[in-house]
């Protein structure tokens, strides 16, 4: 038995909860992984799993052998990775996990580039808006907006993260002049429905100042950014979106910028930006280290939706 394997088999089985997902995972037939687990179990003289039609449960000792060995294969991953960086040749499949808009906006259409320029890469890239456990996906690295919560993965800053307010031109020719924050108070307001309250919060540009509350409303709320895009241009209210998401459409003149002196957040609290994570490790894998370089590189500073 290539004990290595079969532990790797058994690691990814139990992460994903089936062994026909390990099987896809790792190219292999799904009696492949079974005969490892059974062969594992032999030489342990001691069940890992229960199984059922349904589903399956470590046992005690299962749970025992399953964190010594992730453990051992994190070790046997990082020892490869600290010999192949000497000659730092980024090669191998890159695991990225990206969220869903930005990375069809931002990412995605960059990659053919990426891959041009590191050709013994492959990519296996996931875009979805839920937060995933890298580790527990088997991800190598992850891009992700706005504030990072308290975390054990390392961060990377790419690029700001910033909101405009936005309408379409049929909503500001009808209505009254938004000269400042308070005044959205008389405004249909499109509402990100994930948003914490029902408040925007504006700083002047440059300053320090704590941020005016503004409650605001309408009666549109939606909880999909480019949704809330979609109802500004066809002037159903006032939006405070994204520059990434909006960038192209303020330059084409499809909407406009309101306030533009002044900075605004659905949220109080720390500094938004987009994040490069990755988990921590005492060598940083070439390949995760040559795609965020690709990333900062080509937002560039200040970013390349915001014009430069």
């Amino acid at each position: 038995m290539d004990y290595l394997a079969a532990m790797r088999a058994f690691v990814r089985a139990v992460d994903l909860g089936s062994f026909s997902k390990a099987a896809a995972e790792e190219g292999l037939k799904v009696s492949t992984v079974s005969r490892y687990v059974s062969a594992l179990e032999a030489d342990l003289s001691a069940a890992l799993l229960n199984r059922s039609t349904r589903r399956m449960h470590m046992t005690e000792a299962g749970a025992m052998f399953y964190e010594r060995a992730q453990q051992i294969l994190a070790d046997v991953e990082e020892a490869r990775t600290a010999t192949a960086s000497l000659n730092d040749r980024p090669r191998g499949l890159l695991r990225i996990n990206l969220p869903g808009a930005f990375g069809r906006l931002h990412i995605v259409p960059h990659l053919k580039d990426f891959l041009s320029a590191y050709p013994d890469l492959k990519v296996d890239a996931t875009l979805t808006d839920a937060t995933v456990d890298l580790i527990e996906s088997g991800s190598d690295v992850a891009v992700r907006i706005g504030a990072l919560t308290d975390s054990t993965l390392v961060a990377r800053r790419l690029a700001p993260h910033r909101r405009a307010l936005v309408a379409g031109p049929s909503y500001v020719e009808a209505q009254p002049l938004v000269a400042a924050p308070d005044d959205l108070r008389r405004h249909e307001c499109l509402m990100f429905a994930l948003q914490p309250s029902g408040a925007w919060y504006f700083r002047r540009r440059g300053s320090g100042d704590e941020p005016l509350t503004v409650p605001v409303g309408g009666h549109l709320r939606a909880n999909d950014s480019e949704a809330l895009r979609g109802a500004a241009l066809a002037g159903l209210g006032i939006a405070l979106l994204p520059t990434w998401l909006v960038g192209e459409d303020i330059r084409a003149g499809r909407l406009l910028p309101l306030l533009p002196e002044w900075d605004g957040l659905i949220s109080p609290g720390p500094e938004r930006a987009i994040w490069g994570v990755y988990p921590p490790k005492k060598v940083v894998s070439p390949k995760v280290k040559v795609f965020l370089d690709f990333l900062a590189r080509r937002f560039g500073s200040p970013p390349y939706w915001e014009g430069r």
